[in-house]
């Protein structure tokens, strides 16, 4: 049984599984057949690799490997199965926001039976840390209500930090939008909608830091690389701020499918580099504009009035 069938019967997949599976007709022309009836990499017409699309990073998959799968990079069928099973029924049992109907379909899936996102250390586990002071993002110190900007990039609808840079599956809206035109590449991320505008004309980096670091991209055969640096600290990444520095790589590996790796650095974090990888499914339809209203104003007139009210009842 392979990813699209235990999608389908996991539980409200059949939909879904429908748009993964489908490719516009256009895409379909593109693609040719290859050496020894290969699929070859579709093409843009002025020549690079086509990599366009809306694409769901959504999985089951932890990024690190739990100890109770040490040593395996990969699960049985029966194995995945039993696990998916469980882990959607404890989402079902668990006190969520709004229940597991929160959690995507591709969320109850072990993609490709893997175990863990990171390939690189082979245990599947982030390497240690430098120490526990070298973690870059930086914080407050515990929750605070005295204004607005005391609350968290996600809480006033700003940012969301899985959906990065780097692109780490989330419980929902795990999807982006590829878009290409001669000499850029453009990647609009659901979740927040942030779209990251990265040019591919080898031009050096920018000196002034940005919440979303500074992308320059290059073709390297069919797959694409970007290099981000100049990150400010504000959307930390695992504790990494603004000694991140990123490589990612976007592959076309088939008709519906898109291979992402990212690799990670950042000297005052941890002891070497680590890289993840995570296979991307071809959406089918249009990504419709995640927005709160501004600034989430409702959200945070609750919050810090509630604040208020718990103060004066002190």
């Amino acid at each position: 049984m392979d990813d699209s069938t235990r999608l389908a019967t996991s539980g409200g997949g059949l939909d879904r599984l429908r748009r993964m599976l489908q490719i516009p007709g256009g895409l379909i022309v593109a693609f040719a057949l290859g050496p020894a009836g290969g699929v070859a990499q579709a093409r843009t017409s002025w020549g690079d690799p086509d990599l366009q699309g809306v694409w769901n990073y959504g999985t089951m998959t932890p990024l690190e490997r739990p100890a109770q799968w040490a040593g395996r990079e990969v699960l049985t069928e029966a194995e995945a199965r039993d696990y998916e099973q469980r882990t959607v029924a404890r989402r079902a049992e668990g006190l969520q926001t709004a229940g597991p109907d929160w959690w995507e379909p591709e969320n109850n899936v072990l993609r490709n039976l893997r175990t863990s996102l990171i390939i690189d250390p082979p245990d599947g586990r982030m390497p240690p840390l430098v120490d526990a002071g070298g973690r870059g993002g930086g914080g407050r110190g515990g929750p605070r209500y005295d204004n607005a900007e005391d609350l968290s990039l996600q809480d006033r609808c700003i940012a969301w930090p899985s959906t990065g840079p780097p692109m780490v599956p989330t419980v929902y809206n795990n999807n982006v939008l590829v878009v290409q035109a001669p000499g850029w590449v453009v990647l609009v991320t659901e979740m927040i909608h942030n779209a990251r505008v990265v040019p591919l004309d080898g031009r050096p980096h920018a000196s002034t830091p940005s919440m979303h670091g500074d992308p320059t991209g290059r073709w390297e055969g069919d797959t694409l690389v970007i290099e981000s640096t100049g990150f400010d600290g504000r959307l930390p990444f695992r504790g990494s701020g603004r000694g991140l520095q990123l490589v990612e790589r976007f592959t076309r590996t088939s008709e519906g499918t898109l291979e992402y790796r990212f690799t990670v650095e950042d000297r005052t974090v941890w002891t070497r580099p680590w890289t993840a990888r995570v296979d991307m499914a071809r959406s089918q339809g249009l990504m419709y504009e995640f927005a709160c209203h501004e600034g989430n104003e409702r959200s945070m007139t609750g919050i810090l009035g509630g604040a208020r009210y718990e103060e004066g009842r002190r």
